[in-house]
């Protein structure tokens, strides 16, 4: 187990943490108990570097929102849910989802649905439909717009 740290120590670790890349409350606190720090004072640091603006909600979700969308592929629904479990704020969720350019986003989906139409090697058009919309499903995008891109790929 690591070295428990002091409260200085911690604020000190985690504004640095903070200062090299986003990080939400959420992640920190969980860092603080790790460290051994307790809630009074977890509380204490979390407010310091809310106040000093180290930690902003808001930040972290517009970047998350962009990295899982560009680097990982995910869909809103995805983004949101995830954003959600680190206990981010709706209004923050609902701004960093709007950033998403909505033709790269659609352009994105159309690109991985015909990707993977091309590994599926059933021919029956049913089942092809539905093993796309499962895998688009899971990557956390929309059904309608999954509709939407199918009809135009196979017409």
């Amino acid at each position: 187990m690591a070295k428990t740290l002091t409260p200085p120590e911690a604020l000190h670790r985690a504004a640095a943490l903070c200062s090299s890349s986003e990080h939400c409350i959420a992640d920190i606190r969980e860092k603080l108990s790790r460290w051994g720090i307790g809630e009074p004072d977890a509380r204490t640091i979390v407010e310091r570097l809310v106040q000093e603006r180290f930690i902003d909600e808001g930040r972290y979700a517009i970047a998350f929102a962009k990295d899982k969308f560009r680097f990982s592929g995910w869909g809103r629904i995805k983004i949101r849910y995830a954003l959600q479990q680190k206990r981010i704020g709706n209004s923050g969720i609902v701004n960093a989802l709007s950033l998403i350019d909505e033709e790269a986003y659609t352009t994105h989906l159309a690109d991985l649905l015909e990707k993977k139409s091309r590994s599926i090697n059933d021919e029956d058009v049913e089942v092809r439909r539905s093993k796309l919309l499962r895998f688009a499903a899971s990557r956390g995008f929309e059904t309608e717009l999954v509709f939407r891109i199918l009809k135009e790929i196979e017409s």
